[in-house]
């Protein structure tokens, strides 16, 4: 059986799914996006930045779920422009310290019109 996780340190989500769903000793977040869980709003407007708020949502709802960025197993990763790879790592490798797996792939259009998205399988 699976369990929903929501926390308030994340932005809610904007659409009819969870900000994560755990099952056994495993949970499975929803994509992130750079929008600030206070303000409701993308306020970031390049990809370092955005890369940051994303992967501090995603920390804010492992947390919730009872797991960590360090116990990521498997992220994938949506950039709106490949050329954003090289300054994306940068902020990545900050944060995914255990350097889990990882798909990365460059997508036409993002919800809001961002610059990233990033979901995560991590252990509990």
């Amino acid at each position: 059986m699976s369990n929903k996780i929501h926390t308030d340190n994340a932005p809610a989500a904007i659409g009819p799914y969870s900000q994560a769903v755990t099952l056994g000793n495993l949970v499975f977040t929803s994509g992130q996006i750079p929008i600030n869980p206070a303000t409701g709003a993308v306020e970031a407007t390049d990809i370092k930045a955005q890369a940051e708020q994303v992967c501090k949502n995603l920390s804010a709802v492992l947390e919730a779920a009872g797991s960590s960025l360090e116990k990521a197993i498997k992220t994938t990763c949506f950039l709106r422009n490949m050329e954003d790879f090289a300054a994306f790592n940068e902020v990545y490798a900050k944060y995914f310290t255990e350097k889990p797996a990882r798909s990365c792939v460059a997508v036409r259009e993002l919800p809001k019109g961002v610059l990233v998205e990033v979901e995560v399988i991590g252990e509990i």
